[in-house]
């Protein structure tokens, strides 16, 4: 029975274009599951966008001395560029200042507030005593109070995992100016997290397959709930829908409360695109459907604490009680696929400080492949992974091009060549029998991996497959076969053995490689679209909803999205058989190797810097 699977990605911050510890977290693995989902026959919804509100935008903007909406609107469509040129199927990538994403936002907190889990609260606020401006929790950074650990932000310690408030850090500093923070008395309305504990625990401890790391965090928060603010002194961000509160334009919605609302309301949006506008529900409220969420560790607090909580509440299902809003019960996220950092010289990837490479700069030189296969073979799964270019270079060179790229070479070279065609095989010996037995049963193994989100294990077997057909035809040696017009009939099984296994081992790299998967798929005489890819589109804001509150974008603004037309692809999860007499051409190189030096300087956008400086 086909599952239907809402693949949720994190929304990356319109603050500046993306550098490849962004994607190595929420892009690539997403993308990888999602491609998967698909082609088992899976009803897919991958839905996210540019997060485009919060301080961050407000610093980045007056930085560059133009309007927060100019710079969101600018690097909105470098990220739709990156993340679309990296091959990531979005059914939709969207963005949060839009008039639905207002009004969804807005729906939810009167949801939670009308059942009694946002609560009016004066708590202290820290401002920048050089601005004024509030500064959020996490550019706050100080000593843990619990732990005693260094660089804990004022929402949360990394080190202990406890929930945090900025007052409580020990000697605060602010992250955008190193100023120490002024704390002041501000009224905010706060998420009753104390009030959802019993639900959100009893949901946390019945989820069983969810990666160690994650499900050990998230279980740790519940030992310190508290109640959390959701709203901010800031002016730029969804206005609260609430008399005496819609008209100050001082006080917003807390960013990280509308950010993770995106995923639904982005789901609305697509639907509404699709010219069905109820849609979205066979993902939200169906009983049998599954929600799965991509990011990087450091936001495991509010897909697994604070967005959960969120939907219990809206649904009336903690201590409080109530009654769900007017888009019903929603589903609960089934899993919460976490990633490690992505780090360079064991700092983590940051453009404030200089350590990044930009998705844009590495999709120029090297294309979209080399870049998924590093994440997925070498990339942060389940510990922090260090990127050097000496690591990348041996990736590529040995691997995809010296293994995967020289099998596909050299068969399809040799049966063009003999025979201009699949050759008809005759009767199979053992070693054939044997080799297109494994083949066939990595389907089972490769998927069962990429089910659990264990990427590395899938590519892992899929690059064993290919080795196996490697040594196989080292074994088999066909070259010395076809100097034997004896042989014919054995070089005809040898070299479709060898085709045979190049097509399973190209489906099972699929959603890991699209783009060369493609590409091989026509070497191997196919036509037609068998990998997807995604599209940009442009569209205006213009759907007929009603949002509630001040501040809402007007209508007709236009924005690209990402969007594609993936059911009409032919990849599936299965063995496609070689024909024999299919016509083939001389193939040309599916990958190219790198410069070796590459590994000892670096590209020219990003070079590799002298120890001492880096130290410095």
């Amino acid at each position: 029975m086909a599952k239907t699977v809402l693949t949720a990605v994190a929304w990356p911050y319109a603050n500046g274009p993306r550098h490849i510890g962004h994607v190595a977290g929420f892009g690539v693995p997403s993308d990888v599951f999602a491609r998967y989902h698909r082609m088992v026959g899976s009803d897919v919804l991958m839905v996210s966008g540019t997060d485009e509100h919060g301080t961050p935008l407000l610093v980045q903007a007056e930085k560059e001395g133009v309007s927060v909406q100019e710079l969101a609107d600018r690097y909105n469509r470098q990220i739709v560029q990156d993340l679309a040129g990296l091959g990531l199927t979005y059914d939709l990538f969207t963005r949060t200042t839009t008039r639905n994403h207002y009004a969804v936002t807005q729906e939810l907190f009167l949801g939670l507030y009308r059942n009694g889990y946002m609560i009016r609260e004066t708590t202290m606020g820290a401002i920048s005593p050089s601005t004024g401006r509030t500064l959020p929790d996490r550019y706050i950074e100080g000593t843990c109070p619990i732990c005693g650990a260094g660089g804990a932000r004022g929402d949360q310690c990394d080190n202990c995992g406890n929930q945090l408030d900025p007052a409580d850090l020990v000697d605060p500093v602010s992250k955008i100016n190193g100023e120490t923070p002024e704390f002041i008395e501000t009224e905010h309305f706060l998420l009753d997290l104390p009030a959802l504990a019993e639900a959100l625990g009893d949901w946390l401890r019945e989820r069983k397959d969810w990666r160690p790391n994650v499900l050990r965090f998230s279980l740790n928060l519940l030992e310190d709930l508290r109640p959390r603010a959701m709203s901010r002194d800031i002016d730029w961000g969804v206005p609260i829908p609430l008399e005496g509160w819609s008209e100050n334009n001082a006080k917003k919605l807390y960013v990280w409360f509308d950010a993770v609302v995106g995923y639904l309301s982005a789901s609305i949006e697509w639907a509404h695109r699709s010219g069905d506008p109820e849609a979205w529900r066979r993902w939200w409220t169906g009983d049998d459907a599954l929600s799965y969420y991509f990011m990087g560790k450091d936001n495991i607090t509010f897909h697994s604490q604070i967005w959960p909580a969120e939907l219990l509440g809206y649904d009336g299902r903690g201590a409080s009680g109530g009654e769900p809003g007017e888009f019903g019960a929603l589903n609960l996220p089934t899993e919460v696929v976490s990633s490690e950092y992505l780090t360079m010289s064991g700092s983590k990837f940051s453009s404030s400080k200089g350590v990044v490479i930009y998705v844009e700069d590495f999709l120029a030189e090297f294309g979209p492949d080399p870049l998924r296969y590093f994440i997925a073979v070498a990339g942060p799964e389940n510990n922090d992974t260090d990127f050097t270019w000496d690591e990348f270079v041996r990736r590529i060179n040995n691997e995809l091009v010296g293994s995967w790229g020289n099998l596909v070479n050299r068969t399809v070279s040799m049966a063009h060549k003999n025979f201009g065609e699949v050759p008809t095989p005759g009767e199979l010996a053992a070693e054939d029998r044997e080799l297109l037995d494994e083949a066939f049963a990595a389907y089972d193994v490769v998927g069962a991996a990429l089910e659990q989100s264990r990427f590395r294990a899938g590519i892992t077997e899929a690059m064993r497959i290919v080795n196996r057909a490697n040594q196989y035809i080292a074994a088999t040696e066909p070259w010395k076969l076809a100097k034997d017009p004896e042989q014919a009939e054995r070089l005809a099984t040898v070299l479709w053995t060898a085709l045979q296994v190049v097509s399973d081992a190209n489906t099972l790299l699929t959603p890991y490689l699209p783009a060369s998967a493609q590409k091989i798929h026509e070497t191997l005489g196919r036509t037609g679209e068998w990998a997807a890819m995604p599209r940009i589109e442009e569209v205006a804001d213009d759907m007929p909803v009603d949002p509630v509150g001040a501040g809402v974008p007007e209508a007709g603004r236009s924005y690209p999205v990402i969007t594609g037309d993936y059911a009409a692809q032919q990849a599936h999860w299965g063995r496609t058989d070689m024909a024999p007499g299919t016509a083939l051409s001389k193939p040309t190189p599916v990958f190219t190797k790198l410069d070796t030096e590459l590994a000892e300087t670096g590209p020219e956008w990003a070079p590799i810097q002298p120890q001492g400086e880096q130290e410095a």
